[in-house]
């Protein structure tokens, strides 16, 4: 007996949902170390700000497609997750941070999600609106492809796939397949044609996994400078920023219904730096206070 396309669109959109659901828990490691600091010191908000508005458009699309009503579960707890992120992420942050990330919140999730609702609602009527805001959510999401662009460029000049796990690209091309069949089995090509990208970089990055994943092993720290490696830890909140933000990233470049981000994968890249930085920050401190003493 054949499996109807109905069938298969449930199907898929519950998977899904469950590999969605992991992704929006996955910056709960970065906000614990916010917690346990009490501080949002040298991360940044965006992410955050751009996947609620991400979610956002997904439950206003769904509302009037009428019949995807995965879109709208995955994407209501990801609207309540995003803005608890952001509040707790407003509540340790620096005050400059705080003006920072209120503004991004109003120009993009108030009068950018306001103007697009308002113009979408009185310019446009029936199908013809679905069309309209179906378009919009497919360049939004193409846009943020940028992030795993970023990534890729970054494992090709540095010849690492630190901030790169296979796991987590397998994980995200598995999270665009899914999205991708699920559009396609809902003839809804909104849905689907981003989700082509993200099979394509998916595989890209896997490729690029295989081709550096023993480059790292054979680079060391002999060949690098001793003054090079003082200043590179000389700010550590700006390496904190940028392994929380390129994970962060890498999240951002998957959503097209939500993203994609086992948090299992996360942690171990972070902790890594984490360990790394305080513990040359620790000796650079001792050499200081033996040479306070010596003089």
């Amino acid at each position: 007996m054949a499996i109807s396309p109905q069938t298969l669109a449930f199907v898929f959109g519950l998977l899904g949902n469950i590999i969605s659901f992991m992704v929006f828990l996955a910056p709960l490691p970065t906000f614990y170390k916010i917690y346990k600091k009490k501080s949002a010191e040298g991360y940044q908000s965006v992410p955050y700000v751009v996947a609620l508005f991400s979610a956002m458009l997904w439950i206003y699309y769904a509302l009037l497609k009428t019949n995807a009503t995965f879109l709208i579960t995955i994407n209501s707890f990801g609207c309540v997750i995003e803005t608890l992120y952001i509040l707790l992420f407003i509540f340790y942050a620096p005050t400059k941070l705080r003006f920072q990330t209120a503004k991004v919140i109003l120009l993009l999730n108030v009068l950018g999600f306001g103007l697009m609702l308002a113009l979408t609602m009185v310019l446009a009527k029936g199908e013809k609106r679905l069309k309209v805001l179906g378009w919009i959510c497919l360049v939004f999401n193409l846009s943020v492809f940028a992030a795993p662009l970023f990534i890729m460029g970054k494992v090709i000049k540095t010849k690492s796939v630190e901030y790169m796990p296979f796991a987590l690209s397998f994980f995200l091309t598995l999270n665009a397949v899914m999205w991708f069949f699920y559009g396609l089995l809902l003839k809804d090509y909104y849905i689907a044609l981003p989700n082509v990208v993200g099979f394509v970089f998916g595989i890209i990055q896997m490729i690029l996994y295989v081709i550096f994943k023993n480059c790292g092993a054979n680079k060391g720290n002999n060949n690098i400078p001793i003054k090079d490696q003082a200043a590179a830890v000389a700010k550590p909140p700006q390496l904190h920023e940028l392994s929380e933000q390129i994970i962060d990233a890498v999240k951002l470049g998957t959503m097209v219904c939500t993203e994609l981000n086992p948090v299992a994968v996360l942690q171990p890249n972070v902790d890594v730096v984490d360990v790394v930085v305080e513990a040359v920050i620790d000796n650079i401190q001792k050499k200081k206070d033996q040479d306070i003493i010596t003089n």
